[in-house]
Formats: structure tokens, C-alpha cells, sequence
């Protein structure tokens, strides 16, 4: 079954959608979703008083899941998806893909904070904007993002990608403070300016900086050894998200290492 759920009205409290995955409704009927409960509170209200629901049968073996209107106040949608398609027609709220391991999730609004935590995999992207923390760890990991692709068109909030272990985060727009803190592993590319920062104690991993490039800090010192062949590889991946980046495989750069403050060995990439 290929369900659309369209939004009643914003809820009085916000409502835990941590149920709402493509892979689990697309094998209900529209009675089992318009049932299925979701948290509200203290107690727990069934879909159905949320969302209308309109199904259709389709051959297709993939899921895909439709929501449309004011998603605001619902939060972990998209929590642990290993599969399927699962849009999002409306601003949402918190922890949107929380712990997603594959699948694509596409918000097409702004997201809240916590965005992409602790995803392990898929391809995660936001039209607008994210808040804080995304890309990052729940609290009291280690380790924060591990793996699959963020892509945010807007600007996200402080400390994205906060202990990032693997993967690619990609802002077209600005990003906040402590931009990559504490990253052990993967990629962030930023397309506009970023806050203060930027790096923080990184031990290893890459920041690109495709628009206005911060001043780099004395913990960081530039290398000149050749990069010119791994830096090609890296911009032309990139240069299909388009926008700022589009341009990075014709543009020379400039290469910084640390944070020496950690004995850290990550780089930042100056294009101009």
C-alpha cells in the first residue's frame, strides 16, 4: 500500500512520530494507519485523530510514504528507516531521521534540532533550514553521525556534525558555532560563512569551505604536500549537489591540518 497522510491541524502537544516510517505503514491497510497510536503527552491518540488518510494499491516493492501540511510539532519522523521513500511536505519538527540506516527522507520545509542524529546511512535532505546539533551524537555517544549523506539547502544551526565519524553533510547556506566539533571521520562542506570556531578539536576528517573561508586558528597550520588528485575526487563528488559547489573541481585550494591542540590530523580545504 502507498499511503498520503494530510495533516488536520497542529496538535496541542508535540507528538512523537517515531512510528511514522515507510517500511512499517506501507504494510498496513488505511484502517491499521488511520489506528496506529502516536504519543501525544501522557497519553497516546491514534493517527487518525492527526492525519487524514488516502491509500492506494501499487505493484511497487519499495515503500514510499507522502505526509503533507504543518508537521511542526512532530518529532522523530523518520526514526531508524532502512528503506524506502519518505517525504515530508511541510516544515518538521525534532530529531527528523534520528538513527536512519538507509532509505531516502526528504523534507521539503525546515527541520528542528537534532536532524540526522546518529544515522548510520540513506540520503537525508532538508529545503530550508536544520537546527542545532544535526548530524551529531545522542546524548552520551561517542560518536556522532556514521554514516549516509545530509544535504541541507537552507543553514543549519551551532555544532552540526558534532563527533561525526563517517559520512557527508553538505549546507549550501551558513552554519553555526563550533562547526564540526570533536569530528573523528567524514566530510561537511559548508557554502556560506560559518561561526566561531569551526573545527574544534577534530582529530581527523574534512571541512570544505566552498564560500566565505574563516581566518584559520593557530592550532591549525597550512601543508603543502600534493592533495590535488584526492582534492579532485572530492569536489567533482561534491559539485553534484550543485549551488556553491558546483564549481569546486575548477577551482584551485589551500590546505590546513589540525586541531594540533589534540594532535588532531584533519584538514581544512580553502578553494579560490
Amino acid at each position: 500500500m502507498r499511503h498520503t497522510l494530510v495533516a488536520r491541524a497542529a496538535p496541542s502537544l508535540r507528538i512523537d512520530g517515531r512510528g511514522i516510517v515507510p517500511a512499517a505503514l506501507c504494510a498496513m491497510t488505511r484502517e491499521e494507519v488511520l489506528r496506529l497510536p502516536l504519543p501525544h503527552g501522557r497519553e497516546s491518540m491514534p493517527l487518525g485523530e492527526w492525519f487524514a488518510v488516502n491509500s492506494e494499491s501499487v505493484d511497487d516493492a519499495s515503500p514510499c510514504l507522502r505526509l503533507e501540511g504543518d508537521l511542526a510539532r512532530f518529532d522523530g519522523l523518520g526514526t531508524g528507516m532502512a528503506d524506502g521513500l519518505l517525504e515530508l511536505h511541510g516544515s518538521v519538527g525534532d530529531s527528523a531521521g534520528l538513527g536512519m540506516a538507509g532509505g531516502t527522507l526528504r523534507v521539503h520545509g525546515s527541520a528542528g534540532v537534532l536532524a540526522g542524529c546518529a544515522m548510520s546511512g540513506g540520503w537525508l535532505e532538508v529545503e530550508g533550514d536544520v537546527g542545532d546539533f544535526a548530524a551529531g551524537g545522542l546524548p552520551g555517544d561517542m560518536e556522532g553521525m556514521r554514516g549516509g549523506t545530509l544535504v541541507v539547502h537552507g543553514s543549519a544551526g551551532a555544532r552540526l556534525a558534532d563527533r561525526m565519524r563517517r559520512g557527508t553533510v553538505a549546507v549550501h547556506g551558513d552554519a553555526g558555532e563550533f562547526l564540526a566539533s570533536r569530528m573523528v571521520a567524514g566530510t561537511v562542506a559548508i557554502g556560506g560563512a560559518c561561526g566561531r570556531h569551526p573545527g574544534w578539536a577534530m582529530r581527523r576528517g574534512s571541512i570544505v569551505f566552498a564560500g566565505a573561508a574563516p581566518s584559520p586558528p593557530s592550532t591549525f597550520v597550512p601543508v603543502a604536500s600534493d592533495a590535488r588528485v584526492i582534492w579532485q575526487l572530492l569536489a567533482r563528488d561534491l559539485a553534484r549537489l550543485g549551488g556553491r559547489f558546483e564549481d569546486l573541481p575548477r577551482r584551485a585550494f589551500t590546505r590546513w591540518v589540525g586541531d594540533l591542540a589534540v594532535q588532531g590530523q584533519g584538514e581544512w580545504l580553502l578553494p579560490h
